[in-house]
């Protein structure tokens, strides 16, 4: 009878780790995502550096998803609202967050 109940424990327990194992995670970034947000970054930066009025600049690029995220120190608004207008017109930003202060 101990055998049947211990074999009965031992049952249900491979049972329910087997169900908590079907479950559904959180999606987590692909390859081929992580590729395009790192070709978006770069795309990003060269633009930032091309350009006359943001070349001399300090601005940290980072990608997620196709939202791009602009920090660090400009000298004025106009170079900040040119860095957002820059980045906007890279293909595959879905959103710029612009978190550069001025100095």
């Amino acid at each position: 009878m101990k055998l049947n109940k211990y074999l009965s424990a031992v049952f249900l327990a491979v049972s329910l780790g087997s169900v908590v194992g079907c479950a559904s995670t959180a999606h987590h970034q692909g390859t081929g995502e992580n590729i395009d947000d790192s070709v978006i970054t770069t795309k990003v930066k060269a633009a930032i550096f091309d350009d006359p009025l943001t070349k001399v600049l300090v601005i940290k690029v980072k990608t997620f998803k196709g939202e791009v995220q602009l920090s660090g120190f400009v000298s004025s608004q106009e170079a900040a609202n040119r860095a957002v207008e820059l980045t906007r017109g890279i293909t595959g930003v879905t959103a710029v967050k612009n978190d550069m202060q001025i100095k």
